[in-house]
């Protein structure tokens, strides 16, 4: 493999995932580690995504001063946006975990709507302060430097004490046979809590994610109440799920 295409196919994972690791890429490439840390270290200097400590994250991921244009398959996140906050109603305990689907959510969210909303993410948070009916409440602990999301006891005691009416879980990976699955214990360890915490579990997730698995399991594909992506519902790439009996949005 030529070392463009390389690079582009790091690109896509990163795009589609927001965050890789070195490892798995060079696994999936079946190149050494040191090659893939150069491809990324080359792609960071470029600006086309970010290197952190062992990977790399997307542009958007992260930052919530990233021009629209940086943020991977914007159109179809905003889709899935549109059809979450159908599920909103007001006086509701909302609870939302990070990612920049779960970022535009918290952007599209009616500017008069009343609700509480927790949320273990930073981005996610400073979106929800532009709302002025939203009361937001940060679930707070240790943060993550590549996800600026809450980790640890702190953040997983304070989700142990609250049960939310709906809960929209950011996906890596899903997968009708080995459900939701991340590759960052740290995260997957809170959003095992911010399951926990909710009475309604809804998996927003553009259809480049599905049918994809990570080395850490977070839950059962029947843990999750609703999927949501920017198909519609009939759609043939969602049969698998249909099969499942997922209920689709």
């Amino acid at each position: 493999m030529l070392k463009a295409e390389r690079q582009q196919v790091i690109l896509n994972e990163v795009r589609i995932h927001n965050r890789v690791l070195f490892t798995d890429i060079a696994e999936l490439l079946s190149v050494s580690v040191d090659t893939i840390r150069r491809d990324i270290k080359e792609l960071s200097a470029a600006k086309k995504l970010k290197k952190v400590h062992g990977g790399a994250i997307s542009l958007g991921f992260n930052n919530y001063h990233v021009e629209n244009h940086e943020i991977y398959a914007l159109e179809n996140k905003s889709r899935i946006a549109k059809k979450a906050i159908t599920l909103l109603k007001s006086g509701q305990v909302v609870l939302l975990s990070g990612g920049t689907t779960n970022m535009e959510i918290a952007r599209m969210i009616p500017p008069h709507l009343k609700i509480t909303c927790f949320t273990p993410s930073l981005p996610v948070a400073v979106q929800l302060m532009a709302k002025s009916d939203v009361e937001v409440i940060l679930v707070g602990g240790k943060l993550s430097r590549d996800s600026q999301i809450a980790i640890g006891g702190c953040a997983i005691n304070m989700l142990n004490d609250i049960k939310v009416d709906i809960c929209f879980l950011g996906i890596n990976s899903i997968d009708v046979k080995n459900g939701v699955t991340d590759f960052d214990w740290d995260i997957v360890q809170i959003k095992k809590a911010m399951i926990n915490a909710s009475k309604k579990i809804v998996a927003p997730s553009i259809s480049e994610k599905l049918n994809s698995t990570q080395r850490f399991k977070i839950c059962d594909l029947d843990t999750i109440d609703v999927l949501i992506t920017e198909l519609e519902p009939e759609d043939d790439k969602l049969r698998d799920f249909r099969d499942a009996k997922v209920k689709l949005l």
